[in-house]
């Protein structure tokens, strides 16, 4: 670091210095600069206790608590010429003890800190007027999970410094800042720079940490959505083979919304499908080309009103243009994601699938033979 002297149109070398070698000590230099000028580390903070101890069943004290402009609580470490091993612990130790305390806790702990160290004054006030609100029940103070640390050393240790990258990835809110003391004749400066995350990436930092907790929440929802599908393909397949619906006999439970069985034409199969809001019956035309699915899908219109008097009731016909396959669907509202729906919701798919078999079965042997003939198709699947 450098000096400009203006005068003489030169830089002149600052010295580097150790903390110890300045017998600066770090509760009573390094922690009292912090305490009094908190905005050193970049951003508004307010210092509402130094030296806290007010941990229950135990005598540690981290060196000082704050307060950022968002109400969530901050945790600061102080080291001077080495971070030491240790100090993730202590700070995330700290930290879960002050995880619990209540807006009442926190005036009371500023108020004190207030009486001892700054003369008095009105815990409460000072609080709406660093967060800038009128009434303090506009805010929520250490709201959920949303602590964060700050560690300050001259160096860091690498163990550290991979710990702390680590919480971030986690999502927990963590700093590394470096301090540097130089002489410079009988001045002496401190120069502060956070390292972790450096300034340019920390914006770049919470975005992939919230992503990354979007993500896993995704993945989370997914899970669970795959093991509540496989518990109701299990119930509704036993009922099934219990009603004696044939086509789904050997078919395994999946993963999926959708279970398939053989309608005797390839690639043509009937679906049952499992979904949040309903149940439903189709007719799946799936063939590689699309010509071929639209061909069956005419020739099955050409006879709905048939199937539909076999089947009881009125399908949804989607011809899907613009796709390659089309469907014959048949649908009820549910709440699927309620497992006391799933008995009357198995009940209907399993009357209404046997329906559906029985409706397709003519008209499908039929097609099946026009389509080997049209386009030589292999004995079905």
């Amino acid at each position: 670091m450098f000096r400009i002297d203006l005068s003489q149109n030169r830089l002149a070398r600052l010295v580097q210095k150790r903390f110890s070698d300045l017998q600066l000590r770090e509760r009573d230099h390094l922690q009292e600069w912090l305490a009094n000028q908190p905005d050193a580390l970049g951003e508004e903070l307010l210092i509402i206790q130094k030296e806290f101890d007010g941990f229950d069943e135990t005598r540690e004290r981290l060196d000082l608590l704050a307060l950022d402009k968002d109400g969530n609580l901050v945790v600061i470490e102080n080291k001077l010429d080495d971070s030491g091993r240790d100090v993730t612990w202590q700070a995330l130790k700290y930290t879960a003890y002050v995880s619990g305390l209540n807006k009442t806790q926190i005036v009371d702990i500023y108020q004190q800190y207030l009486d001892r160290y700054c003369g008095g004054g009105h815990a409460v006030n000072r609080l709406c007027e660093f967060l800038e609100v009128e009434d303090l029940s506009e805010i929520v103070l250490n709201p959920g999970n949303d602590q964060r640390m700050i560690f300050i050393a001259a160096n860091f240790r690498r163990e550290v410094t991979s710990t702390v990258l680590w919480l971030l990835s986690r999502g927990i809110r963590a700093q590394c800042f470096k301090v540097t003391p130089y002489a410079f004749g009988d001045q002496l400066i401190l120069d502060v720079q956070q390292i972790i995350p450096t300034p340019e990436a920390a914006d770049f930092m919470i975005g992939m940490s919230s992503k990354d907790n979007d993500e896993k929440v995704a993945q989370d929802t997914q899970k669970k959505r795959h093991q509540l599908r496989l518990s109701f393909w299990e119930v509704a397949l036993e009922q099934l083979r219990a009603d004696g619906v044939e086509i789904f006999r050997n078919i395994s439970p999946s993963r999926d919304h959708w279970l398939n069985a053989g309608s005797g034409l390839s690639s043509c199969p009937y679906t049952m499908i499992f979904s949040k809001d309903e149940a439903r019956v189709e007719l799946n035309l799936s063939r590689s080309e699309a010509d071929e699915n639209k061909w069956l899908f005419d020739k099955l219109f050409a006879q709905k009103d048939k199937i539909e008097a076999e089947f009881g009731a009125q399908f949804d016909w989607r011809r899907m243009d613009a796709k390659k396959a089309c469907r014959i669907v048949f649908a009820k509202a549910f709440d699927g994601y309620s497992e006391e729906s799933w008995p009357e919701m198995i009940s209907w798919l399993s009357e209404h699938v046997r329906k559906l078999e029985a409706a397709f079965r003519t008209p499908l042997a039929t097609l099946n033979q026009q389509l080997r003939k049209r386009v030589g198709d292999p004995t079905p699947s």
